[in-house]
């Protein structure tokens, strides 16, 4: 062996102890990425590092994607994969996502970051991933067929790119897309301005709102649905399973909202006024915003919020269809308020005497709540109608539901669940004798 074909023969060897160092790195990497966002509770967001200023983004119900430095560039790895996700207690449903979940991990860069996001397949046909709204190459863009091949299964292709804006956008595939995203597939992606006093704020949540089509006593949603859909989320859980936003009184708050379902939705919190501030297109010019209580997010969309907490409470934040803060329902029900169903039961029984038959709707829906707290038998993997209980009752609610509790003792960077509010006396509203 003469001297050129020992160092050939040497930079070969190093070449491959370097990609099995590098495959065992990001296979470390997603074990402990794994165990954060397995878990349907909401994550402690991660810290800045490397002088970086910023506030954390909190993802309700979800968790941040980790990261290491190398050589400069920020380095994330996602698996696209099969993943069970827990919807609400005793409801799971077998989604597609990415490290374990769904939607996948909150990827959270700085402005002028250099980035390398692997990108591995572990499901059973190929994906891309598209960066929803991010300014980046076009080679870099996601499209399967037009700018870069399908990721097989089984393989890892890696996108890399300088970061050169801020705001909020989202991730998913494009590719096969009416199914992949009807499993599941996407997630949040936030830049963080260079400047950290550019739009500071206390706390800074974030969530993806979708529908889904999952039959009763089935697991699996299906994913040629168009409209007729009878599950709606915040992050992948509905109500009750849907975390809180705890928030500090005095805090300045923002709320980020992104929608890859199929229609859009009115976004209501009570108790405050709150402006738009920014759309997936960028931040909205102090002089262009304008004060709402309710922000419709547009299919494709996100749409930023922000506000004082200057008023302590449990004030509940959901979508303003009415039908998407509710659970599984039939929506062929016929209306049978007012209609006289006496006897009814008897004549059926007399007909069907194997069927039980129970008379509902006469005197409105509500009493669906009362019968979910009786313990009425439901079919496997599903939900109650309306459900879930608070300090006065039933509160009769499902779907995109939750709730923004203010308060004055909550610890900077503390999301723990303060329990219910306790008015001052004198100001509940009571009953007239």
């Amino acid at each position: 062996m003469n001297r050129r074909q020992f160092f050939h023969s040497t930079a070969g060897a190093l070449a491959g102890v370097s990609a099995l160092a590098g495959r065992e790195a990001l296979a470390q990497t997603a074990k402990a990425v794994r165990a954060a966002t397995e878990s349907a509770a909401t994550q402690t967001p991660l810290p800045p590092r490397h002088g970086q200023s910023y506030t954390p983004v909190v993802t309700l119900n979800g968790s941040t994607l980790p990261w290491k430095m190398n050589g400069g560039v920020k380095e994330f790895h996602l698996i696209a994969e099969p993943v069970k996700r827990e919807f609400a207690p005793g409801f799971v449903v077998n989604c597609w996502g990415y490290n374990g979940s769904s939607p996948g991990p909150t990827i959270e860069v700085v402005e002028g970051d250099r980035i390398r996001i692997f990108v591995t397949n572990k499901l059973p046909e190929h994906t891309t991933i598209h960066w929803h709204g991010v300014l980046l190459p076009n080679g870099m863009d996601g499209v399967g067929g037009l700018v870069q091949p399908q990721i097989p299964p089984g393989k890892t292709y890696v996108y890399e790119w300088t970061v050169r804006s801020n705001g909020t956008h989202m991730y998913h595939p494009h590719a096969d897309e009416m199914v992949q995203m009807a499993m599941g597939m996407m997630g949040l992606f936030i830049i963080h301005p260079k400047n950290p006093s550019f739009r500071r704020v206390d706390r800074d949540f974030a969530f993806l709102v979708n529908g889904w089509d999952i039959d009763p006593g089935t697991y699996t949603p299906n994913t040629a649905t168009m409209l007729e859909f009878n599950i709606w989320t915040f992050n992948s859980r509905v109500f009750p399973g849907i975390d809180p936003l705890v928030v500090r009184k005095g805090d300045r708050v923002r709320v980020r909202v992104g929608n890859l379902s199929m229609t859009s939705h009115p976004i209501h919190l009570h108790g405050y006024e709150f402006k738009v501030t920014g759309t997936d297109g960028g931040w909205i010019p102090e002089s262009a915003q304008w004060p709402e209580v309710t922000t419709d997010v547009p299919v494709g969309g996100m749409r930023s919020f922000e506000f004082v907490a200057n008023e302590p409470g449990d004030w509940a934040l959901h979508c303003h269809k009415s039908h998407h803060t509710m659970g599984p329902m039939g929506h062929g029900i016929p209306n049978m308020i007012g209609v006289d169903q006496a006897g009814v039961s008897e004549k059926i029984a007399k007909l069907m005497p194997n069927y039980m038959y129970m008379p509902m709707g006469e005197a409105g829906m509500a009493e669906m709540q009362h019968m979910a707290a009786m313990g009425m038998g439901l079919p496997e993997n599903t939900l109650p109608m309306m459900t879930g209980e608070g300090p006065f009752g039933p509160i009769e609610m499902g779907g995109m539901f939750t709730v923004l509790k203010v308060r004055d003792n909550v610890k900077r960077g503390d999301y723990t669940d303060p329990g219910w509010y306790g008015h001052p006396q004198g100001t509940v509203a009571y009953q007239l004798d």
